[in-house]
This record gives C-alpha cells, sequence and structure tokens, in this order.
C-alpha cells in the first residue's frame, strides 16, 4: 500500500509541475500579446522616375515599419518612423519642398510612393517632382533612401 501511495503522489507532483510550467509559458506568451496592442505600421516606400509611377519603373524600394520599433531595409528607420510621427503620416508635409528652394525648370520627373498602413490606417501615396533638384529638396528622411 506504501508503494501505491507514493506513486499517486509522485504522479500528483507531475501533473502539479506540468500545470506550473504551462503557466509560466503562458506567461513568457504575453509580451508578443502586448505587442499586438500597438497599431500596425509598415510600408513599403519607392522611389523612381516618370511621369506616372503606375507607369514608369522603380528605381529603388524599401520596406519600413514603425511599430512597435523601427525596423526594415530602410538605412534610417529610426528616423523616418520619427518624420512620420512627428506629422501624424501626412505625407504632403513630408514632401512639401521646403521654402527658398531653387531649382532649374527641366521637366525629368521623379516620383515617391507610399502603401501599407500607417497606424491601422490604409496608405496609398504618390507625388511628381517635376525634376531630381525637387526630390531631393522634398523627399525628407522618409524617402531618404
Amino acid at each position: 500500500m506504501r508503494y501505491v501511495t507514493g506513486g499517486i503522489a509522485l504522479g500528483a507532483t507531475l501533473a502539479l509541475g506540468s500545470l506550473v510550467g504551462a503557466g509560466t509559458s503562458a506567461a513568457s506568451a504575453a509580451p508578443a500579446h502586448v505587442e499586438s496592442l500597438y497599431a500596425p505600421s509598415a510600408l513599403v516606400l519607392t522611389v523612381g522616375q516618370g511621369d506616372e509611377p503606375s507607369e514608369s519603373g522603380v528605381q529603388r524600394a524599401v520596406t519600413l515599419t514603425c511599430m512597435p520599433k523601427a525596423g526594415g531595409t530602410h538605412p534610417n528607420a529610426a528616423g523616418a518612423c520619427e518624420q512620420l510621427r512627428k506629422t501624424d503620416g501626412d505625407f504632403k508635409k513630408i514632401t512639401a519642398i521646403k521654402d527658398g528652394t531653387i531649382c532649374t525648370m527641366e521637366w525629368d520627373p521623379r516620383f515617391v510612393t507610399a502603401d501599407g498602413v500607417w497606424q491601422g490606417k490604409r496608405i496609398h501615396f504618390e507625388k511628381v517632382f517635376g525634376n531630381s533638384c525637387e526630390l531631393k529638396a522634398g523627399k525628407g528622411t522618409v524617402f531618404e533612401f
């Protein structure tokens, strides 16, 4: 009888230990769940040449993720995310050509696009600049790649 009681005690200990182990694995899974509380912010950004972004070739493209932390293939993801946060994701403000910029009047169009999600909202943005001078003056950190 002593062996049966010992076996039951051992079985109960093992069962209780597995429940405690399951509780710790659930607790360790909590941080991944917490990350889902952030609104997603993931974008594909492109720079190219031509009048129509949809018809012309893209010369460069990067990915940018801002939540829960800055990342992606953008060379300055942290700076780009900061610029987007400061303008509340307003790409018109980001790509506004700075006052006092002097560029030639040649027509050699360049474009930028942004597609994806910013703070949980679907984003599609296109802007055509008259030439590379205007692009340089208006691309900001977000399109600096």
